[in-house]
């Protein structure tokens, strides 16, 4: 019994657990990486898809044969090849022959594959499978011992260790592998671009990055799409790692009930099924408005899917959040980590991270070992067979005496012996010539063998020639890089397109002057400004847009094309948009929601706006030198910096602190140097220097601009004298009076005060409702809550006294109807001799009209000349 328990104690090894776990641990993820996860950088393949690939081949079941059951094609990798799971083999057999998956298949599928849906394939007992023609290039020459074999998982057969391909595979068709610590992650590519590039490498193997990037611009995905912005892929292609912007391809219908998006390629990777459902989600839980339907109409023409955008939407913009919310845009973060050989043993793989450059150079290097070997293989074989020729050639010149030695020996291995004596042979000449039959000794037979052998002795010394001359093995491999792109290359899927930086729409739009309209309700448009005919003063004005039942044209501004407008609002956020981005509307058009165009809380609204020309926001010099000046409702003014504006975000920044029961009024850009005048309601204003008031941040509340007096008094606008001289300033009032003055009319004072008398405030004149500075170049646009427009020159409005009640702008035909918004513009041309005509004759009868009806209504009194109201004393702070 003690004798047992001291075996059994012999038997038992100490270990350090720590120490086995660590070794055991790092045995397993070697294994992981090595063997299972990670492709190999020389063929681009997994263990599972060269075994799959080899397995196909030693069935028989290439491209011109009939196709065999998936089953059977399993069932001979696990039992020859591959010692794992059926699941792991059929899954990587069936993505081999997804046209979505792979750029260019290897298997031929038939039967459900699967979809981009996310369907799964039928089971291997269904469906069906052979090798694609490209699939069969992959092991051409693979029988030339071109490849090292190795012992399957019993050392009952041999299988490749890496394929003879000469197709670049690791960067054609990509790979992604989760391995132990390190993962992979390799886009498809084109075919003929990489080929391109390989053959550029090969010529010059200095080349860099950038120069490959001639050759192979970007990755090149099956599903196409577009590829948005090349950072990222330049830092992929020189580090191995980089983040690849994709977009879907989409394209906005439009017809006379509504607009709609079309989708007719999504991003490599993307579910096309969860995409659908994800857009449908978003629209039910209210995170993305405009949308009334989403439908798969994918069909034999293609992909397609329809997003239907509601009538008072604005497509591209839908389109804009489409991208940020859904995976219409994606990423495809870079890995490139694969298998590399050792230089002194092939067999030995170790993971590495690899640039561009790396992935075509061992290529290129395993094609041109590959080309020595065949090579290699080739000339052996020709020289054994030119050896045998030489021995049959020798037999056919002494035939009678070979007959003579032939018979008179008693054995063929007698035969054999005789003959290697009498013509000096060795054994593998005499066995050919015993061998030899009686067919070969006519004429014509023995010329063809004289044929093959000088065929031979040419084919020897090209053969010795490749293995000899490096150029003329360089070219052999671009050879037969070039025969696989003369056969399998196509034109690139996936479309490059500059990012918004670098893109430059303005290019696409004229920069033509506009309008932009902004209801009361929040409805924005552009109009070319030649859709407003020029009118006389006191005409009636035209018909302007066709709003809601409560809604007016509230804020016009001028502006073109290609400027960008800063939006504010009451609230005092900033908002960016560029003018062409704003949809295009008729002068009778109501517009589209701006909540469908800037993302505004829903308690909020657009109160004013900045254009800038030029070049904007990307002049640093010219937003380095400029101001934005606020001023509120309750007589508050605040400078800032515009450059604490210069960086656009979707959702606004906060542009001033706004405080309780106030808001922004009027917005101007300054260039440090000028001087403000602000207007209230009660027909006052102060002039003072803009460098009364400090520079500030954004998100300070400013300094008291403008006293008011008690009860519902207000600011309603402020304008930035630049010249003096040869500025004037216009006031109008709500009843449709308004005149102009000179600017030195109003004492320079600090700011604070009350300010002095701007307008002769009467019931006939009604309140101040606007302040501009204009020129004899301006005209006025001028709106009424009831939609009519009216545009006059400012030259037609004379010169008068700060304090007078002023002249009639405009008729106000509805009782009640008051001034809503005034705008100023510049000038329009002369209009053709039968406008100026119809101008006239508008004139004339308007004229007629202030004549027949002075005394009759309030707005039609006759227009007031200058009065001797005196100006009201100067309030300071």
């Amino acid at each position: 019994m003690d004798e047992n328990r001291t075996i059994d104690q012999d038997r038992i090894m100490k270990i350090n657990i720590e120490e086995e776990m660590k070794s055991s641990y790092i045995d397993y993820s070697m294994s992981v990486i090595v063997a299972r996860a990670l492709p190999d950088v020389r063929d681009g393949f997994k263990p599972v898809h060269r075994r799959i690939l080899y397995g196909m081949l030693g069935l028989g079941n290439t491209s011109d044969k009939p196709y065999k059951k998936c089953a059977r094609v399993v069932g001979e990798v696990l039992g020859k090849y591959h010692p794992h799971g059926d699941s792991s083999v059929y899954g990587a057999l069936v993505r081999m022959g997804q046209d979505w998956n792979m750029r260019y298949p290897l298997v031929d599928g038939q039967g459900n594959f699967g979809s981009v849906d996310g369907d799964s394939p039928a089971a291997m007992r269904y469906t069906e499978c052979r090798l694609s023609k490209m699939g069969e290039h992959i092991m051409d020459d693979i029988e030339k011992n071109t490849v090292d074999m190795v012992n399957n998982f019993d050392d009952t057969l041999q299988e490749p260790s890496v394929m003879p391909t000469k197709v670049p595979n690791l960067l054609v068709n990509g790979g992604n592998g989760i391995a132990v610590g390190m993962a992979t992650n390799i886009p498809t590519h084109n075919l003929s671009e990489v080929i391109n590039g390989c053959c550029a490498y090969i010529d010059n193997p200095d080349i860099d990055t950038d120069g490959l990037m001639k050759y192979i611009p970007a990755p090149d995905f099956p599903t196409g799409a577009y590829i948005y912005g090349l950072k990222g892929v330049k830092e992929a292609y020189e580090t191995g790692k980089g983040r690849i912007i994709m977009r879907a391809k989409a394209e906005i219908e439009s017809d006379d009930s509504h607009d709609r998006i079309v989708v007719t390629e999504i991003p490599y990777g993307v579910n096309k099924q969860q995409l659908i459902e994800y857009i449908a989600d978003l629209v039910k839980e209210g995170k993305l408005e405009g949308i009334s339907n989403v439908n798969d109409e994918t069909g034999r023409q293609g992909m397609r899917i329809v997003v239907d955008v509601k009538k008072d939407a604005n497509a591209k913009v839908i389109l804009n959040k489409l991208f940020k919310m859904t995976a219409l845009q994606s990423s495809f973060a870079v890995n490139c980590i694969a298998l590399v050989p050792s230089k002194h043993d092939h067999l030995q793989l170790r993971p590495k991270l690899l640039s561009l450059k790396e992935c075509i150079r061992y290529f290129v290097d395993h094609r041109h070992e590959v080309t020595i070997r065949r090579t290699q293989f080739d000339l052996n074989k020709a020289k054994e067979r030119a050896h045998i020729l030489e021995g049959l050639i020798i037999a056919c010149d002494n035939i009678d005496e070979v007959v003579h030695i032939i018979r008179g020996s008693k054995t063929p291995a007698e035969a054999q012996t005789n003959l290697e004596k009498r013509f000096n042979l060795d054994n593998l000449q005499s066995k050919a010539i015993v061998d030899m039959r009686l067919s070969q000794l006519t004429g014509l037979r023995m010329d063809q063998l004289h044929a093959e052998y000088e065929e031979l002795e040419k084919q020897i010394t090209y053969l010795q020639s490749i293995l000899d001359d490096p150029e003329l093995c360089k070219k052999v491999m671009k050879d037969d890089l070039n025969e696989v792109k003369e056969k399998y290359g196509d034109d690139r899927r996936t479309q490059i397109i500059p990012d918004e930086h670098e893109f430059n729409a303005e290019d696409f739009y004229p920069n033509d002057p506009v309008v932009i309209t902004v209801s009361h309700l929040g409805y924005i448009k552009r109009t070319p400004l030649s859709d407003f005919r020029e009118q006389a003063r006191g005409g009636v004005g035209s018909k302007g847009a066709h709003t809601r039942e409560k809604d007016f044209t509230e804020y016009i501004y001028p502006a073109t094309m290609h400027q960008t407008m800063l939006f504010f609002t009451k609230k005092g956020r900033c908002y960016w948009l560029h003018c062409y981005d704003i949809p295009e509307g008729d002068k009778t058009s109501k517009g589209r929601a701006i909540q469908n165009l800037l993302n505004i809380d829903p308690d909020d609204a657009v109160n004013v706006s900045l254009r800038l020309r030029g070049r904007g926001l990307e002049d640093e010099e010219f937003v380095n030198s400029h101001y934005v000046v606020f001023a509120t409702k309750n007589g508050i003014v605040k400078k800032t910096s515009l450059k604490e504006y210069s960086r656009p975000r979707a959702n606004g920044v906060q542009a001033i602190n706004i405080l309780e029961g106030d808001e922004v009024v009027d917005v101007r850009l300054t260039n440090g140097h000028n001087e403000l005048i602000m207007a209230d309601r009660n027909g006052k204003a102060v002039r003072f220097d803009e460098n009364d008031v400090r520079c500030m941040g954004r998100v300070s509340t400013g300094v008291r601009g403008m006293r008011l007096d008690e009860g519902d008094d207000a600011v309603v606008g402020m304008v930035v004298v630049n010249d003096a001289e040869t500025e004037t300033v216009m006031v109008v009032s709500e009843n449709g009076y308004g005149k102009r003055s000179m600017v030195e009319d109003y004492r320079k004072t600090n700011r604070g005060g009350k300010g002095v008398k701007t307008m002769a405030v009467t019931e006939k004149t009604g309140r101040l409702v606007a302040i501009k500075n204009v020129t004899d170049e301006n005209d006025l646009m001028i709106i009424n809550k009831s939609g009519i427009v009216i545009r006059l020159a400012v030259k037609e409005v004379r010169i008068m006294g700060r304090a007078t009640q002023g002249v009639r702008l405009i008729n106000l035909a509805k009782k009640n109807d008051i001034i809503a918004s005034v705008c100023k513009v510049m000038s329009s041309e002369l209009e053709a001799t039968v406008e100026e005509e119809s101008h006239q004759k508008m004139l004339e009868k308007n004229e007629q009209f202030d004549e027949s009806t002075a005394g009759e209504h309030p707005a039609a009194d006759a227009p007031a000349e200058d009065t001797t109201t005196p100006d009201d004393p100067e309030t300071q702070a």
